[in-house]
């Protein structure tokens, strides 16, 4: 107890206001610094993660969550056995139907515009899927030798085309003639645009499966098949238990392995976004250093009387660790409160701040949400929190260090 006796004295004079005022309030401003970086960057990757969440719902809508090509063609009687196979062995999966799909050129007088053209039939459970993200007409209206065809938002605004009009469908095939070799074309209506909100919106167009078994010259064979599963995000767990009971012709992706380059440019930005947000912290940080050498110069007397009544050198730099992590972990804990509180309710925040000022800050139009999406996220919320925390700990070494080396003689010599 005796030998503590000098910290807490240490401690109590640390704390004391006196002669503090300008302490206080850079102390003050490091809190509040350290707060709000932690607030911010708890808010912004909530967000994004809520982007992120949104954008791969709707995807899921429009891309097979497990795809498996054949380098040829398979008939109907093998997708049958596959099927019976697959069901069998992975409960995950609720839907087994066939693939069609080859890339094509679109052309409406002098624009065009390259796509996936994909093979839809409407007893399809991906068709009622794609039905859900369907801007105008409907996918039923997609009949057999009809040749309607359903395009993405951004790829009928490039072609300058709605629902009604015609476009010409060119295929990469060539037709053989007497009269020589010309492209394989076709003229199609549309009869409806979808919009998922990402690039299948501008690369993806979708017919009738006859109709693309016709144009792709498939006879009554198909490409491969997709699987249908009850819960998207473990695709890849079924890949890989599945791959292993397949012929080695047959090639296994998951919706993650199809979409890899924009997942991985959505990886990128969160963390560049998540570093740029934390100079919010190394700028609390650095306060909490200026504020602690400050301190440590205004009481190079209370050091020296510490050191006097026997306070050892360890102790001196644990009363100024103690103090300039306390600022720093206590702005960090109103941080993470108030960050998850507003990261729960930013949704409802944004809606209020539309309804009073009468405009809206997202435009469905522009960014295809009709509100602001959030997720918490457990491990950004807890690398956040401790990096937050062992910076402030950190920033505190120095000056702590330097109080510990500060020398009674001299410290009492130039007092006044």
């Amino acid at each position: 107890m005796k030998s503590n006796l000098p910290l807490y004295i240490g401690i109590r004079y640390a704390l004391s206001k006196r002669k503090q005022g300008f302490l206080s309030f850079i102390s003050g401003f490091s809190f509040c610094a350290m707060a709000l970086g932690v607030m911010t960057l708890i808010i912004v990757l909530s967000v994004m993660n809520g982007f992120d969440r949104e954008i791969k719902q709707r995807l899921l809508n429009v891309i097979p969550h497990v795809a498996l090509k054949n380098n040829n063609s398979i008939s109907a009687q093998q997708i049958e056995q596959l099927s019976q196979q697959l069901t069998a062995s992975e409960p995950q999966i609720s839907a087994v139907m066939p693939i069609l799909e080859n890339y094509a050129m679109l052309a409406n007088s002098s624009r065009q515009q390259a796509v996936l053209l994909k093979g839809i039939d409407t007893a399809w459970p991906s068709a009622e899927l794609l039905s859900k993200n369907m801007l105008m007409g409907n996918v039923s209206l997609l009949q057999q030798r009809k040749f309607g065809i359903l395009l993405g938002s951004q790829a009928a605004r490039k072609l300058g085309v709605g629902v009604g009009d015609s476009i010409e469908v060119i295929l990469p095939k060539l037709l053989v003639t007497p009269m020589g070799s010309f492209p394989r074309l076709k003229m199609m209506q549309v009869v409806g645009l979808f919009e998922v909100g990402a690039q299948v919106d501008a690369t993806t167009a979708y017919i009738h499966e006859r109709d693309a078994r016709k144009l792709f010259q498939l006879g009554d064979n198909y490409q491969g098949l997709q699987l249908v599963l009850d819960d998207p995000f473990l695709a890849q767990s079924v890949v890989s238990s599945i791959a292993l009971d397949l012929p080695q012709a047959i090639k296994v992706e998951s919706w993650g392995d199809q979409m890899a380059t924009l997942f991985q440019a959505m990886r990128m930005e969160k963390l560049v976004v998540g570093l740029l947000l934390s100079a919010i912290i190394a700028v609390a940080a650095f306060n909490i250093i200026a504020c602690l050498v400050l301190m440590v110069a205004d009481k190079r007397k209370d050091i020296a009387v510490l050191r006097t009544l026997g306070a050892r050198s360890d102790q001196i730099v644990k009363i100024f660790i103690i103090q300039g992590s306390t600022i720093g972990i206590v702005g960090v804990v109103l941080g993470l409160i108030l960050g998850c509180v507003m990261a729960v309710f930013i949704g409802d925040i944004v809606s209020f701040i539309e309804a009073v000022s009468g405009s809206p800050i997202f435009d469905p139009a522009v960014y295809m949400i009709n509100s602001l999406p959030s997720k918490l996220v457990f491990s950004d919320i807890v690398l956040v929190v401790v990096g937050a925390s062992a910076l402030s700990i950190l920033s505190t070494i120095y000056p702590a260090w330097r109080a510990g080396q500060v020398l009674p003689a001299e410290a009492l010599r130039y007092d006044q």
